[in-house]
């Protein structure tokens, strides 16, 4: 077994149980999967919704749908696999004629493959280059933002992106430390700015957080996305989405309540309290621990053509 194939096989889906309940899985069911990444909750959609199902698998990182295509070769033409952002699902649906569908999930965060067996800076537990980049058709890297930006723009965006409280300090010490190239040096940048404070959390983590979000342009593509994702939705539908943090979470709660609401809503809301993962996930995968699910089905009739 080579190694894409060793890592997509060991990686744990987050609230796997929970987010097949949310789907309401059926079989011959037709489903998305809108950040496959190693392929676990899609491996679960096909297993729930055999015989029949289909499932349609798109990640901006072509190497995670490399490692999905390794994991899910044994449901052969069951399986399609997308290399684009979610930001453009609709018209991947238009082009490869998958609408309406019965349900779509988006598991917003990186996958502990990309976190911990990757050259491209998202972790500081190895050194890299800070890259940051999940396609490597984007143009602009973390390194470009760190070493280009003013002191005042890298202070906002690691304040508005990493929620971070000591985003000044940071950007001062990133000004004074430049030019700044690898995942390391950034956090022990970030180390020497708040003085090495050690909670529960690297201090660096909101600072990485915030870069990632904004190479990727991550919550510019995320409400959009959810429109286009109601609009694929058949009667009955269900949208499932996990996410990692209250900037994520925030705008999820916010659509999903928005469109349950008001005269005509084409929304209901399935679970009114968020899902989070039980005691037992997060001892045996850590990384669960912030996850929140929300999930809610289609009441309304979709429109014709709706996938162009």
């Amino acid at each position: 077994m080579n190694l894409t194939m060793s890592a997509a096989s060991t990686h744990i889906p987050v609230l796997l149980e929970e987010a097949i309940k949310a789907l309401n899985v059926q079989p011959g069911g037709r489903y998305i999967d809108a950040t496959i990444g190693p392929g676990g909750h899609a491996a679960a959609i096909l297993d729930n919704s055999a015989p029949g199902g289909q499932l349609l698998g798109i990640d901006a990182d072509p190497k995670a749908i490399r490692m999905a295509d390794l994991r899910l070769a044994a449901y052969g033409d069951s399986v399609l696999l997308v290399n684009q952002n979610f930001a453009n699902i609709k018209s991947i649906c238009s082009q490869h004629d998958f609408y309406p569908v019965h349900g779509i999930l988006f598991d917003l965060g990186l996958s502990s493959v990309q976190l911990e067996k990757n050259n491209r800076g998202f972790s500081f537990q190895h050194d890299s280059l800070l890259d940051m980049r999940l396609s490597p058709r984007q143009e602009v890297t973390a390194e470009t933002i760190l070493n280009s930006s003013s002191e005042n723009q890298l202070a906002e965006l690691i304040k508005a992106y990493g929620e971070e409280r000591y985003s000044q300090k940071i950007a001062r010490q990133i000004m004074r430390q430049r030019p700044i190239t690898t995942s390391l040096q950034l956090a022990q940048t970030v180390e020497r700015a708040v003085g090495g404070r050690r909670g529960r959390i690297h201090p660096a983590t909101r600072t990485f957080q915030a870069l990632r979000i904004a190479v990727n342009q991550e919550l510019e593509n995320l409400g959009p996305a959810l429109e286009q994702a109601v609009d694929l939705l058949g009667f009955g539908g269900r949208l499932v989405v996990i996410s990692y943090h209250s900037l994520e979470d925030r705008i999820v709660k916010q659509f999903m309540h928005q469109r349950a609401s008001g005269d005509e809503p084409d929304l209901r809301l399935i679970n009114k309290k968020v899902i989070t993962p039980s005691l037992a996930e997060v001892h045996y995968n850590p990384r669960s621990r912030s996850a929140k699910l929300r999930a809610a089905e289609r009441i309304s009739m979709p429109k014709e053509n709706n996938g162009g």
